[in-house]
């Protein structure tokens, strides 16, 4: 699985200057070097949203990929390894980009929960017609000029602003975006890079975000049984048992190099108590987790 590219990272390929101290960057298509950039295929730690009013390229999602010859809204996030290849000079628009910090509960909650920006299964590309353009360039001059007030509560209306894009993109027909290759294979690896994206467990406060199978075919847009049917199909495995597969290696990680409580450990792997995680422990070790600490311990 490939690095993530950091938002100091996204600044330096496009040769610009990137001031910290904030959760939220809007700029100007024309201005930011977007005609001549292209940008690798890659996933990034932050949040992406782009209006394309003039301009053609190439975009790809995981496998997906479609050519934008017209106006249109993009979504990117940090799970969706995502490419662009500009194919004319004339690129204008505008893109706001944010961090984990920026998304409130408000942008996760009700109908928001099922829109692209949080979607990795779903379809990211979403043409407009001209007055859905002029709508959506008018919230983005909004946000300009939103983001150079002093306003104290600004980042509220700026958030309050996103809402309405994301709206506004779930209002219209998403783009086809063309497939390459067996469904199946494309599940199978957006489903195993999600799971792999959860891991490291860097801290006690840390937790798994999508624990089930359920979970993760929510997130990748499909039904659970889809989900394990293209498992089983490419892997041999369930959804289930690739879960706890990688559970179980990160388990047996914390306990052989961090000195966390095992109670801290089973709450960050998604156990709430600690009954629960040892009996899942000894079903695939036949060791409790403390007593595979101390054999650990005394090699």
């Amino acid at each position: 699985m490939s690095r993530k590219e950091t938002i100091n990272g996204f600044y330096d390929r496009h040769g610009q200057p990137f001031t910290e101290g904030g959760n939220f960057y809007i700029y100007r298509r024309e201005d930011f070097a977007c005609d001549i950039t292209p940008l690798p295929s890659n996933r990034r730690d932050f949040y992406k949203i782009s209006l394309m009013t003039s301009g053609e390229g190439t975009v790809g999602y995981a496998d997906k990929t479609i050519y934008i010859d017209r106006p249109g809204i993009m979504f990117t996030n940090p799970w969706i390894p995502y490419s662009w290849e500009p194919s004319t000079t004339d690129q204008t628009g505008y893109f706001c980009v944010f961090t984990e910090d920026f998304v409130t509960p408000e942008l996760r909650k009700g109908s928001l929960a099922e829109s692209p920006l949080f979607k990795v299964g779903g379809h990211h590309l979403f043409y407009l017609e001209p007055n859905g353009v002029a709508l959506v360039k008018q919230i983005f001059d909004n946000i300009l000029r939103e983001t150079a007030s002093d306003y104290p509560n600004k980042n509220e209306v700026i958030n309050n602003y996103v809402q309405l894009i994301m709206h506004e993109a779930m209002k219209v027909q998403p783009v086809q975006q063309y497939q390459s290759g067996n469904a199946a294979a494309r599940i199978s690896s957006l489903f195993m890079d999600l799971l792999d994206l959860q891991f490291p467990i860097a801290s006690p406060q840390q937790t798994l975000q999508f624990k089930n199978a359920n979970e993760f075919a929510t997130q990748l847009n499909i039904h659970t049984n889809h989900l394990n049917r293209a498992l089983r199909e490419v892997t041999g495995k369930t959804t289930t048992e690739w879960i706890a597969s990688r559970i179980m290696q990160e388990a047996k990680t914390l306990l052989q190099r961090s000195s966390w409580d095992i109670s801290e450990i089973g709450y960050t792997l998604g156990f709430e108590h600690a009954s629960n995680f040892n009996i899942f422990f000894k079903k695939h070790t036949s060791l409790t987790p403390n007593q595979f600490r101390k054999t650990i311990v005394a090699n």
